[in-house]
């Protein structure tokens, strides 16, 4: 199988790695603006290299994966979707709903497969959540706790374009409260801080947030954030049911400390990083998309699937500029 890959930054850096490691692909051709990057892909990997995403979807690849700027992925998901080629893409689909709307119909028309990118679906131990919501092995869900706190915000250009943390962290975590119970969203309240980095006040921004989300079966998340956790990249999940409760992440990594005598769990090195958390997820999903690209499986994550998470961020961004709760409904077009 011959696989594109465009993008070649921190993230797409390492699906040039993951990528280069899978029996399936047989050859890889990289692309990027900046002609630095592609070299060092390239001495790194050997992979094949040309100098436009045009070139790329030419040069008979099975499929790409883009891992370019956000800006760049309506234009590239639907230039391969119109040749033909499926798709791996980073989220979000585009930066406004408006854009992932509208691109989600353009890719409609062509039948071509589209995964977008939520790698904690690969997680193992949020899968093994999922499974165990799915068999009944926790009764009736009532409660369900999501968490991502990280150790330190981004820089200031990059949050300048994120959308806030609401599309841009939080994201993930929404994304997961539907994956794992398998319910849909009906209403969301946000609140948040901008303490920390004036950047957060300047941009109207929050550098630590808390949503409820009521989900169609009644049952209610509660999804934190932060962009300051200085013990390390914090993310998992609970799920408490009538029978039954069961979490994801709490392993020798989870950044935290007890304060019980006697106990030395965690006793691991902290996470620091999304990608020393979900490195095998992030693997997995890439390995999962040659299967889509082959055409043996389907999209674990589709476009429409995406932007159903995407209008629980919009709702929670409303939410939290008008101090109220809001229906998924209000903001859906």
């Amino acid at each position: 199988m011959r696989i594109g890959l465009i993008g070649l930054g921190r993230i797409g850096a390492f699906h040039a790695e993951t990528l280069s490691a899978l029996p399936s692909v047989t050859s890889l051709v990289v692309t990027d603006v900046i002609p630095a990057a592609i070299n060092s892909v390239v001495e790194r990997f050997g992979v094949e290299a040309v100098e436009t995403p045009e070139k790329l979807l030419a040069s008979g690849v099975d499929g790409v994966v883009v891992a370019a700027a956000t800006d760049a992925h309506p234009e590239l998901i639907v230039a391969a979707a119109e040749a033909g080629v499926p798709v791996f893409c980073e989220k979000p689909v585009a930066r406004t709903m408006a854009e992932g709307v509208a691109v989600a119909r353009r890719v409609a028309a062509t039948g071509v497969s589209i995964q977008i990118g939520y790698p904690r679906r690969f997680d193992a131990g949020f899968a093994a959540v999922r499974q165990a919501i799915a068999n009944g092995e926790l009764g009736w869900v009532h409660t369900v706790r999501s968490t991502t706190l990280d150790p330190a915000p981004p820089p200031s250009a990059y949050l300048a374009v994120s959308g806030g943390i609401f599309r841009d962290c939080s994201i993930h975590d929404f994304d997961a409260v539907r994956w794992v119970t398998g319910r849909e969203v009906v209403e969301v309240y946000a609140t948040g801080s901008d303490r920390g980095d004036p950047v957060f006040a300047d941009l109207g921004d929050v550098a630590f947030a808390a949503t409820v989300l009521t989900l169609d079966d009644g049952a209610r998340a509660v999804v934190s954030n932060s962009r300051y956790n200085a013990r390390g990249h914090d993310v998992r999940m609970e799920v408490h049911g009538s029978d039954d409760s069961i979490a994801a992440g709490l392993d020798e990594g989870w950044p935290i400390r007890s304060a019980q005598a006697g106990v030395t769990f965690p006793g691991g090195t902290p996470y620091t990083f999304f990608m020393d958390r979900f490195p095998d997820a992030f693997r997995a999903s890439l390995g999962a998309f040659t299967e889509v690209a082959a055409g043996t499986r389907p999209s674990p994550c589709t476009i429409e699937d995406a932007l159903e998470t995407a209008w629980v961020a919009e709702a929670a961004t409303l939410s939290l500029a008008e101090h109220r709760p809001v229906r998924i409904d209000e903001v859906r077009t």
